[in-house]
């Protein structure tokens, strides 16, 4: 009898081993899925990252005189005090129009394979662009955004620092790839998702941990895995089963519009994840407000499964375990208007 204490104590030490054990091997499996965001910017081909570069992308971020009305800029739907995003089911644009789709966050958009829902850009530069000369979100063109510009004697001083040896430095493509080097320094490192694919398996709790292994086991990791958990490959929106038209609309038939291929219909990039519990509402229709319910949604679409309400919480905690520190982002002094810059184009007839 007297051994018996030792005998507990000896199964009791056998089940810790092996329960840390678990907690090893459930961590070496993510470090094998998916990265951790960086503790600085990712080098971007094509485009040096210096100071004087970064600072005018980030005025050029915050400027509403890229747009025809001056009221729309770059953070009016990408919000960097709201999660990188506006916070609407879809964004508002010029003429008070409602744009087709739910504005992506900024947040990490560096480390996706594309732009747009539909990848129709293929970087962050491509993509600074579209939205300016979208009727229905700046309205203007690339030939007015360069009379803005060049009417500020600020902003040209500005353009020959960050692009120096050009004949004409100030452009639409040099505004672009500005926008680029700022968007590219809108990461947000160390979530307790890093923490713990860096080897602190104490950084996610026993439910935020169940719900990875729910992750990776149920098969969310086939299209959201790597830094960005999403955001490297399109696949079809209703791959087992169709959501109903207010979550999948009929008339958005997602990467369709760019290859003109069957194959392609209703096929949307998958939506990267990080800080995820921060961008609601959810799916490029932005139908759904709850990130619990999203998550209940993408089981039946997607994995063909009705998850489990335990499931479907543990998931969500995990989930809530990808929002990193959010960048500090100081809101820049714009340069005044001159005689000669464009006036802005009414909102409204």
């Amino acid at each position: 009898m007297k051994k018996r204490p030792l005998a507990i104590a000896i199964i009791a030490g056998l089940g810790m081993v092996a329960g840390v054990a678990a907690a090893d091997d459930l961590q070496q499996k993510a470090a094998a899925m998916f990265s951790a965001i960086p503790q600085y910017p990712p080098v971007i081909d094509g485009n040096e990252m210096t100071d004087a570069k970064i600072e005018l992308g980030k005025m050029l971020f915050f400027e509403p005189r890229l747009s025809a009305s001056h009221l729309i800029s770059c953070n009016t739907c990408h919000n960097v005090g709201m999660g990188g995003h506006d916070y609407l089911p879809v964004s508002i644009g010029h003429g008070w129009q409602k744009g087709p789709r739910n504005s992506p966050t900024v947040f990490n958009a560096v480390f996706n394979a594309a732009q747009f829902w539909d990848g129709r850009a293929a970087d962050l530069a491509e993509q600074a662009k579209g939205p300016i000369q979208a009727g229905v979100e700046m309205g203007s063109t690339p030939e007015r955004v360069e009379d803005t510009l060049n009417s500020m004697p600020d902003y040209v001083e500005r353009f020959r620092q960050a692009f120096p040896g050009q004949e004409s430095p100030v452009s639409f493509d040099n505004m672009a790839t500005a926008i680029e080097a700022f968007e590219a320094t809108l990461i947000t490192p160390d979530s307790n998702f890093d923490k713990y694919l860096r080897g602190d398996t104490g950084a996610l709790n026993a439910e935020e941990q169940e719900g990875l292994a729910l992750f990776m086991n149920k098969g969310c990791v086939a299209c959201h895995a790597g830094t960005n958990l999403g955001g490297q490959g399109y696949y079809p929106f209703g791959l087992v089963t169709k959501p109903g038209a207010d979550i999948l609309p009929t008339g958005d038939k997602g990467r369709f519009a760019v290859t003109a291929t069957a194959t392609d219909e209703y096929v949307f990039r998958a939506a990267p994840l990080r800080n995820i519990e921060l961008t609601a509402p959810y799916f490029h229709s932005g139908a759904v407000w709850s990130l619990e319910e999203a998550v209940s949604v993408m089981g039946t679409a997607q994995l063909g499964s009705e998850l489990a309400e335990d499931d479907v919480k543990s998931i969500t905690a995990f989930l809530k375990t990808l929002t990193g520190k959010i960048p500090a982002v100081q809101y820049p002094e714009l340069p005044p208007s001159t005689d000669s810059t464009p006036r802005p184009d009414p909102m409204t007839p």
